[in-house]
């Protein structure tokens, strides 16, 4: 249960060769979505797209293909998408929205859906909510940081960045530059402390790279809607996919990191509950499986 329930999981690409040029790794989201947008599934996307400032991200409503490529690839910053999907439906009139969402952001999804006080007309108009595997996210100061002060270069420099093999990179147009990842430890946003979700547990869709192959992505499917996108978008022959690795850089990678990160996740809740602070999860005590995502 450390990877949460799921109905399948695979390694998988999209088939688009300009998708794959800018996609973060085997660009399952943008996939997804421009094949939901052109079968009818969704009537636009929130999704996290070019901000003002470089590499600060502001979710935008993407109503076309081209919206959608617009905002390809991951960031490494807070997103506020959920706070877009109001706008998406009361000002955009979307009946059928998607999204993608960090864990944190999918579980305050759910919770709308489950108790949908005060957002009347919104919850079930959510149709397909895709979500990317996150260990950490970061401050928007703290890539600032990891850019200027520890690699040495400007952020108008940099075409994409990544984390992956205990570091984070950072590409440009002439080199690829690295910090380890230990570098980046206490820059992170301090809910990631406590939150116990590496894979986007309730999500319809999540994908990451962690477990597959350079340019492309490990997707699990853990919904009838999920599966049922997922599968036609497969047979539409937008998605490709294979057999994921078992062994110690797949599945074993995936179990691995999960689990630490809810083992390191439930000693500070256990220990913020110990001082009396508030935490929004149950302590080790209160549950009958620890790493449980409650």
């Amino acid at each position: 249960m450390v990877l949460g329930t799921y109905k399948e999981v695979v390694t998988a690409r999209s088939t688009d060769k300009e998708i794959q040029k800018i996609a973060q790794d085997g660009g399952i989201v943008s996939a997804l979505f421009c094949y939901a947008l052109d079968e009818k599934i969704i009537d636009g996307a929130v999704v996290a797209g070019p901000g003002k400032e470089l590499w600060k991200p502001e979710p935008m409503v993407a109503m076309s293909s081209d919206e959608i490529l617009a905002a390809a690839g991951t960031k490494y910053t807070f997103s506020p998408n959920v706070w877009m999907l109001k706008k998406a439906v009361r000002q955009y009139g979307l009946e059928k929205v998607g999204t993608v969402a960090i864990p944190c952001q999918t579980m305050g999804i759910r919770k709308m859906q489950s108790y949908p006080f005060g957002v009347r007309f919104l919850a079930d108009k959510i149709a397909l909510l895709t979500g990317i595997f996150c260990m950490e996210n970061f401050p928007f100061a703290s890539l600032e940081t990891f850019i200027t002060s520890k690699m040495g270069i400007t952020p108008e420099l940099v075409e994409k960045m990544d984390i992956g093999k205990g570091k984070f990179w950072v590409h440009t147009a002439d080199e690829t530059l690295t910090i380890p990842l230990k570098e980046t430890h206490g820059y992170e946003q301090s809910g990631c402390k406590v939150c116990l979700d590496y894979v986007s547990e309730l999500s319809d869709v999540a994908t990451g790279s962690v477990g597959s192959g350079d340019g492309w992505s490990t997707v699990f499917t853990r919904t009838d809607v999920g599966e049922t996108v997922f599968k036609a978008a497969v047979e539409a022959g937008v998605i490709e996919t294979k057999a994921i690795d078992e062994g110690k850089f797949g599945m074993e990678m995936l179990k691995k990191l999960s689990t630490q990160k809810k083992e390191k996740a439930m000693k500070e809740i256990d220990k913020r509950k110990a001082m009396g602070l508030p935490v929004p999860y149950k302590g080790s005590s209160e549950k009958e499986d620890p790493l449980a995502n409650v």
